[in-house]
């Protein structure tokens, strides 16, 4: 696997979160998301909503440190596409993966992904889906899904879901039984109010709303 070469590896731990840790992940996450997509961000509300779900996969809730600093983040959710034939193929996606703000664009974001990337592999998880830009995600692999006959269920022409088949020959399945279908896990949709409600724990942020946000 080929890394960053500007990133010294040798700094670099990975480790599984602990409860000790949420708060800190939890403000990290805010960090990594603030004003991002939308003013303010939820991203850390459903972080912590996730942690108590069945679906969440507590082995690939991953820690990225730099010489024992908590610098990223990454979560997992089972998942699952729901085939044309009537079955379901189980999967796995991921996210919010987390990068604090003065290591962004720098290449961590690439060596947290691929590194759970090979820890899920290693729990035999056949392939990973999600909704991002494929000028990061590509860069691991990662497909527009709809080449691979999985379609986003909000729209089926969507250039940004995404899959990445990490069992060679996996998504065979999907082709056999005329595509499939898949949606997040309930867990990614949450409450506003309720978002308003858990982000007024964390010291007050401006929200800004700024060019490129994808949500008002």
């Amino acid at each position: 696997m080929k890394m960053n070469s500007k990133i010294d590896m040798e700094k670099i731990t990975f480790r599984n979160e602990t409860p000790a840790d949420y708060k800190a992940v939890e403000n990290l996450t805010r960090e990594a998301f603030w004003n991002v997509y939308k003013p303010g961000c939820d991203e850390h509300f459903v972080l912590h909503n996730f942690r108590t779900r069945s679906d969440f996969v507590p082995e690939l809730d991953i820690l990225m440190e730099e010489k024992g600093v908590l610098i990223g983040h990454v979560m997992f959710a089972r998942s699952e596409i729901r085939l044309n034939n009537g079955g379901i193929l189980p999967i796995m996606t991921f996210g919010p993966i987390s990068i604090a703000p003065d290591f962004k664009r720098k290449g961590y974001g690439t060596v947290l992904l691929r590194h759970a990337m090979q820890k899920a592999k290693e729990m035999n998880c056949g392939a990973l889906a999600i909704t991002g830009n494929i000028n990061f995600y590509g860069k691991s692999g990662f497909v527009v899904a709809k080449t691979k006959d999985v379609f986003y269920h909000a729209d089926p022409d969507a250039d940004y879901f995404l899959i990445k088949e990490l069992i060679p020959g996996f998504l065979d399945q999907v082709k056999e039984a005329s595509g499939g279908t898949f949606k997040e896990p309930d867990g990614y949709f949450i409450d506003s109010k309720q978002a308003e409600e858990f982000d007024s724990q964390f010291p007050p942020k401006e929200k800004l709303s700024l060019p490129g946000q994808i949500f008002g």
